[in-house]
């Protein structure tokens, strides 16, 4: 097989009717590192709006408990992509995502923003540091998946296409971006952890990049100092020298899942899917209520 023979495979599918083979082929053949690092972006992204960041500080799961958090995250996420929305994972995972996200006050909005960040961030990192860039068949499923995904946690008024992902999450972040202490301390956390996965005297150089990473507007919105050009162009020199290695490379022979990524430490001796996740109950940190009309156990 050559470096670009899984793209005219793409090429050749339907991306409304074979989006999810789409996406796998994408993620975990195509661009496994790339597709992590950038969701893990997303979700980072999503700190900066205050009422999500707020909510995360006071269930303390990302500043207490990062590691796992992160975990049960990365692998309810990768189960669909992995066994589909109508095997029974993926069934599972649909259910533990909803009862969580069920057991708080969250508004549609901000939900629908979270699942734009899915679509948006990965198109936008890999345009810079992926050793292609995504075809549209590639965009037209990945916001065909999102949608699907959208529509079994009951998410009302899902946009349609790429574009549609683009200028909602575009518009959203200019509306609702700012600061708050308790997001602060959530982001730091979660910087801290993506330090830990490499030796302890790297750290602040992790720290460090992590933040060179980051677009004006995060770091407006967390009050981190603007990282110098230096830091800014070593960081992301790296990450360009490494997409032009990887695109030399012969193509991947078997899919890489989100489970086989070594920043997942928290279960070495497996996992059940209904386990993953937290069980907040009435009175826990971040006042739990469930919202009427989204969907407990739906899962198609």
């Amino acid at each position: 097989m050559k470096r670009f023979d899984r793209l005219k495979e793409i090429q050749r599918l339907d991306p409304e009717r074979d989006f999810l083979e789409i996406y796998r082929i994408t993620a975990t053949y195509e661009f496994p590192w790339d597709i992590a690092r950038a969701l893990e972006l997303a979700l980072y992204r999503t700190y900066a709006v205050p009422a999500i960041g707020r909510l995360l500080a006071r269930t303390a799961q990302l500043t207490d408990h990062s590691q796992k958090r992160y975990d049960d995250t990365a692998l309810l996420l990768d189960t669909v992509v992995e066994h589909g929305f109508d095997s029974e994972p993926g069934r599972a995972a649909i259910r533990r995502i909803n009862r969580m996200h069920n057991s708080y006050d969250i508004s549609n909005d901000n939900m629908r923003y979270v699942l734009c960040t899915f679509v948006v961030t990965p198109k936008r990192w890999l345009d810079r540091y992926g050793w292609r860039r995504l075809c549209d068949h590639e965009l037209r499923a990945c916001a065909a998946y999102y949608r699907t995904l959208g529509a079994h946690m009951g998410i009302k008024d899902l946009p349609r296409t790429y574009e549609d992902f683009e200028h909602t999450l575009d518009t959203y972040e200019n509306e609702h971006f700012g600061w708050d202490e308790g997001a602060r301390s959530v982001s730091d956390a979660t910087l801290e952890l993506m330090a830990s996965w490499y030796p302890r005297p790297l750290a602040p150089l992790l720290r460090g990049a992590s933040v060179a990473l980051l677009d004006d507007s995060l770091l407006r919105a967390f009050r981190y100092e603007r990282p110098g050009p230096v830091a800014r162009g070593l960081t992301r020199g790296a990450l360009r020298l490494r997409a032009r290695a990887v695109r030399l490379l012969p193509p991947r022979t078997s899919p890489h899942y989100a489970r086989q990524n070594p920043e997942i430490r928290g279960y070495p001796r497996g996992y059940e899917v209904s386990a993953l996740g937290t069980f907040p109950t009435p009175g826990a940190g971040g006042c739990p209520v469930r919202q009427p009309g989204r969907p407990d156990t739906q899962t198609g």
